[in-house]
């Protein structure tokens, strides 16, 4: 058997090997959406546990660990919140959505 890619072999249809740049970017696309995480729906009970978690960290200054969604990879925020308004809270002068927490938990320190 004659490797296809040696000389002597037909050339003629080599060619058939390329991608062409819109169909590699369509299926660069596709990948890229099947690894895409899906946001999980929060009940009533568990936002109002969220808030009540994130105002206690705010009142004593305690620092926190939240598992926050992305939808590529996973994300953790880590420190102490500074501020809180209905919708967002800043940690390390940085702000996030309330409903973007996936998972709360007492940080046990801050570097």
């Amino acid at each position: 058997m004659v490797n296809k890619l040696t000389s002597g072999s037909n050339m003629l249809w080599e060619s058939s090997r390329m991608i062409m740049p819109q169909h590699r970017e369509a299926a660069q696309q596709q990948i890229k959406e099947e690894s895409m995480r899906k946001r999980v729906e929060l009940c009533d009970q568990e936002k109002e546990q969220i808030g009540r978690f994130i105002l206690q960290s705010y009142k004593t200054r305690q620092p926190v660990k939240l598992r926050m969604y992305d939808e590529y990879e996973e994300v953790y925020v880590i420190g102490v919140v500074e501020r809180v308004d209905s919708l967002r809270f800043r940690v390390d002068g940085e702000w996030f959505a309330l409903e973007d927490i996936t998972e709360l938990a007492w940080a046990a320190s801050v570097d």
